[in-house]
This record gives C-alpha cells, structure tokens and sequence, in this order.
C-alpha cells in the first residue's frame, strides 16, 4: 500500500507487531490497521519533507508511547500559558466539536510545528486524524486513516489539511536507519 502513497520510499528503523501491540496496551486503545501497517513498512522517518510519525521502539525521541505523552504535555503547558491573559483557550475544529481535542491521542509532528492525533473515540479499525496546526488554535480534519492523510498532503487537497497558502507535499518517505537512532540516542 505504501508504495502508492509514496513515488520514493527509503525504509527507516521498522517496528514489530509486538511493539505495536505493547504500545497499544500502553495507551489502552488498539492502534489503527494503517497506522500498524505503516510502522511495520516505512518505520521511523521524514514523510514529505515535513512530518515524523511517532512509532514504537527503543529510541524515546521518536517511539509512540513517549511521543504522545510529551506532545499532550507540552500542547497542554501552552495553552495554560496562552490562557495566562485570564481568557480561556479555544480550539476552532473543522467541523465544531471542539471536544475532539479531549480525545486526541498526539501520533505525530510536523516541521512545521503542528500535530497529528487521532480522535480514539472510534469504535472501527481506524481513527480520524487531525492536525492541531502551529498556532495551537486551528484544528483541521486530515483523513479517514493515514494512507488517506498522505494523499491529502501530497495532492491538490494539501490546503485543507495543512492550511492556507500550503503547496502540496512532495510524495517521498525518507527512512532513518537503527544506527543513525542509537548515534542520536547515545547509545552508539
């Protein structure tokens, strides 16, 4: 399936099922078949230039389980410091339910810095992605699962997922080896 998303595709660092699933009982929620099929396939890299999907394994900068614990942290500390002024904070979401954030699960960074979550209230094999764009306000809808989240941001439909004035981006995946992840864990 990848290998239609992505015209070029380097392998990084890949997780196994067990990872998966030992990431799973620690978020307490089964990871979605794309996402799953995605780790086990690309693994740990850059997509498009742009975004790093968080995947399950030894190296803390970019294992799931830490990165979702992290993202939620540092989003929440934010928009404690934005609520500072005594205001409180709003999230305008795509479709209205601004309580998509309350059951946002953080999968994933962009360069940029936005976040990818899924919304875990889904009771399917996939959850909806979000992006929380950079300015902690904006909510946009991502796709239905994240190969169809790939083809949104590589294609025309880049706009409405990464924002205004957002070109598509560019259909490649570039995979970080094991040994490039131990060297930047210290572990090499």
């Amino acid at each position: 399936m990848w290998e239609s998303v992505f015209t070029s595709l380097s392998v990084g660092f890949t997780a196994r099922g067990a990872d998966l699933d030992g990431a799973a009982a620690e978020l307490g929620f089964p990871l979605p078949a794309s996402y799953r099929s995605f780790c086990e396939t690309c693994g740990i890299g850059l997509a498009g230039g742009q975004v790093r999907i968080a995947v399950p394994s030894p190296y803390e900068a970019s294992d799931l389980a830490t990165q979702a614990g992290v993202i939620a942290v540092s989003v929440g500390n934010a928009v404690a410091m934005l609520e500072d002024g005594g205001e409180p904070h709003r999230f305008d979401v795509e479709d209205g339910d601004p309580a998509v954030i309350e059951r946002a699960c953080f999968f994933g960074a962009g360069e940029d810095g936005s976040f990818l979550f899924w919304d875990v209230s889904g009771t399917g094999e996939e959850y909806d992605i979000w992006l929380l764009a950079p300015d902690l306000e904006t909510v946009r809808f991502g796709g239905e699962n994240l190969a169809d989240f790939f083809t949104r941001v590589t294609g025309p439909s880049a706009t409405l997922v990464l924002g205004p004035g957002a070109v598509p981006l560019p259909a490649r995946f570039e995979g970080i080896s094991e040994a490039t992840l131990a060297r930047g864990a210290g572990l090499a």
